[in-house]
C-alpha cells in the first residue's frame, strides 16, 4: 500500500482553482491578524491564567505563559513559511501532505476535525452560560434551557451558530467585517481591565515566584481530578506522584495555557481566501500572535499580583472574576462578563469557519466525500458550511462536551509538532519554491519547536491521550476503509488528475498525468 505518497505544492496550488471547489479570495492581513486573535482571546484570557497560577505554578504562570507564547511563536513562523509557499485551504493537513505523505495527513486533518468539533462545541456552550450569567448579573432571571421530553435544549448555542454560520455562508468577507469589530470592542475591554487591575497589585504576591513542588491532593479542590488520570503523562510514565508547582507544575501550566494561544493555525486554513496570500498570510498569522501574546502575558501578571496564588487555589473554578472578587472590585464581574460575551462569540465564527475549511480540503483529495468540497457561485463551501454547523450546535445544545474540551490541546499540539517538522523536509527536497517569509535558524528552531510541542503534549493528562488513542484508532479504520481507496492519489495512480482550473497560474503545471511526486512511494 501507499500510504505515503505525496502530493506537490503545485498540485496543492492547482487545486486552489478547480471549477466547483475553488474558495474566493477577499481577506486581507488585517481580516486574517484579527480572525486570529478573535479565536484566541475568549474565555481561556480570563480563566485559564487562574487556574494556571492556583493549580500549576503559583507566580511563575508568567513563565509558563511566556513557555508557550515561545513554542507559539515558533510555530507561527513555520505556519507562515509553510502559508507562503502554499496558501491553499487545509492548514497543517495540506503542508505535511507534500512533505509526509497522505496517511501523516490524514491522522492530523483527523486531528484538526476534533480540534475544531470539540473547540466550536464547547465554546459554544460556554457562551450559552456566560450569557445566562451576564443576564444575571443585569437583574435577568433566565434561561436560555428548555426540557423538551427526557432532553434538556440549550437554545443559546442554536442561536450565535445559526446567526454565524449565515455571515459564513453569504460570504467569508462579510463575516469578516463583522469579526473585526468585535474583535476590536473585546480588546478594548481587556485593556481596560487589566489597567484596572494594576491598581491592585501587591509585590508581597508575587512570593514565592516559583512555590516549592507538594502533592497535588494537598491544593485540588475537587479531589476527583487529583487521581492518576488527570496526573501528567510525563508523571505517570516516570513513575512520578501526583505534584503541582515547583519546575514541573511551571511546564504542566505552560501546556495549559497553550490552549490560549491556539488560532493562528484557524488562520492558516483560510489562506486560500486572502488576497496576496504570500505576503498577507504570513504578516497576518505573526501579527496576530504578537497581539495575542501581549494581552495574555499582561492578564499573567495582573492576576498573580492582585491576589495570593493560595487564595485562588482555595476556589473551585478560579478564574480573573474571582481576583476582582477578592480584592473587594465587584464592578468589575459585569465588565469581565460583557467582556467574555463579545469574546466568545467571534471565537465560534473562526471555528466554524475553520471546521469546514479542514473538511473541504481533505474532501476534494477524495479522502473524505468529494460532494463535501462543492463550492456556491459565491465561492463558499454552502453546503458544508450548513451542515458542520448543524453537528457543531447539538453537540453544544444537548450534550456535556466540556470533558472532551482537553482534546483540543493534543490535537492542536501535534498538528504543531509535524509542521515544524515539515519546515525542514520541504527545504531540502524543494529549495527550489519561492519563501516570501523563512524560519530563521533552520533546522535547528523547527525541530527544537517540534521537541517542545512534543514535550507540553506529554505534560497532559493521561486521561487525554487515552481519549486521543480512541480517536486515531477511529480514523485509521476510516482512512482504510475508505479514504485509501477513493483519494485522487490511487484513483489516478499517483498521476495529478485534470483539475479543470478556472485560471492558470505562471509556472503551475495543470495538465492532467503532471506527476504529483518525485518523493511518492516506490
Amino acid at each position: 500500500m501507499h500510504v505515503l505518497r505525496k502530493k506537490t505544492i503545485e498540485h496543492s496550488l492547482a487545486e486552489s482553482k478547480e471549477a466547483g471547489h475553488s474558495l474566493k479570495r477577499t481577506l486581507h492581513t488585517r481580516d486574517l491578524a484579527f480572525m486570529g486573535v478573535a479565536v484566541a482571546v475568549g474565555a481561556g484570557i480570563f480563566s485559564v491564567g487562574a487556574q494556571a497560577v492556583a493549580f500549576h505554578a503559583g507566580p511563575a504562570a508568567i513563565i509558563s505563559f511566556l513557555i508557550a507564547a515561545v513554542v507559539c511563536g515558533c510555530a507561527a513562523l513555520c505556519y507562515a513559511e509553510l502559508s507562503s509557499v502554499a496558501p491553499v485551504a487545509g492548514s497543517a493537513y495540506t503542508f505535511t501532505y507534500s512533505t509526509m505523505g497522505e496517511l501523516i495527513a490524514w491522522i492530523i486533518g483527523w486531528d484538526m476535525i476534533l480540534e475544531m468539533l470539540m473547540a466550536g462545541s464547547v465554546i459554544s456552550k460556554y457562551w450559552s452560560v456566560y450569557v445566562n450569567d451576564f443576564l444575571r448579573l443585569f437583574g435577568a432571571n433566565v434561561t436560555t434551557s428548555v426540557k423538551i421530553g427526557s432532553v434538556t435544549v440549550d437554545f443559546a448555542p442554536i442561536i450565535v451558530i445559526a446567526f454565524f454560520t449565515i455571515l459564513l455562508v453569504m460570504g467569508t468577507e462579510i463575516g469578516s467585517h463583522v469579526n473585526n469589530v468585535l474583535a476590536i470592542i473585546k480588546i478594548v475591554i481587556v485593556l481596560f481591565i487589566v489597567v484596572a487591575g494594576f491598581f491592585f497589585i501587591k509585590a508581597s504576591n508575587f512570593t514565592p515566584f516559583i512555590p516549592p513542588s507538594q502533592p497535588a491532593s494537598s491544593v485540588a479542590t475537587n479531589p476527583g481530578e487529583s487521581g492518576v488520570w488527570f496526573q501528567p503523562l510525563f508523571q505517570w510514565v516516570t513513575g512520578q506522584a501526583p505534584s503541582i508547582y515547583g519546575v514541573s507544575g511551571i511546564i504542566s501550566g505552560a501546556a495549559l495555557v497553550f490552549f490560549a494561544f491556539i488560532g493562528f493555525d484557524v488562520v492558516a486554513t483560510a489562506s486560500e481566501e486572502a488576497v496576496d496570500p504570500k505576503k498577507t498570510v504570513p504578516r497576518g498569522i505573526t501579527l496576530g500572535v504578537i497581539m495575542v501574546t501581549i494581552l495574555y502575558i499582561l492578564v499573567a501578571i495582573v492576576t498573580t499580583g492582585m491576589v495570593s496564588y493560595k487564595q485562588l487555589a482555595a476556589v473551585k473554578d478560579p478564574s480573573l472574576t474571582t481576583a476582582f472578587e477578592l480584592v473587594g472590585a465587584t464592578w468589575a464581574a459585569k465588565v469581565i462578563a460583557l467582556g467574555i460575551v463579545i469574546g466568545l462569540t467571534t471565537v465560534v465564527m473562526v471555528l466554524l469557519l475553520g471546521l469546514t475549511r479542514i473538511i473541504f480540503a481533505m474532501s476534494r483529495d477524495g479522502l473524505l466525500p468529494r460532494s463535501l468540497s462543492k463550492t456556491s457561485k459565491r465561492g463558499i463551501p454552502a453546503r458544508l458550511q450548513i451542515a458542520g454547523s448543524i453537528v457543531v450546535a447539538i453537540m453544544a445544545s444537548t450534550f456535556d462536551v466540556t470533558v472532551l474540551s482537553d482534546m483540543v490541546n493534543i490535537g492542536t499540539l501535534s498538528a504543531f509538532m509535524l509542521v515544524a517538522i515539515s519546515i525542514p523536509i520541504l527545504r531540502h527536497s524543494r529549495p527550489d519554491l519561492e519563501r516570501t517569509i523563512k524560519v530563521p535558524g533552520s533546522p535547528v528552531i523547527p525541530i527544537l519547536t517540534a521537541l517542545a510541542c512534543l514535550w507540553l503534549m506529554i505534560n497532559l493528562s493521561l486521561l487525554t491521550w487515552v481519549r486521543f488513542l480512541v480517536w486515531l484508532v477511529v480514523g485509521f479504520i476510516i482512512y482504510f476503509g475508505y479514504s485509501y481507496k477513493h483519494s485522487l492519489l490511487q484513483k489516478n495512480g499517483g498521476l495529478m488528475p485534470d483539475l479543470a482550473p478556472e485560471g492558470s497560474e505562471k509556472g503551475m503545471d495543470t495538465k492532467a498525468g503532471a506527476p504529483i511526486s518525485a518523493e511518492s512511494d516506490k
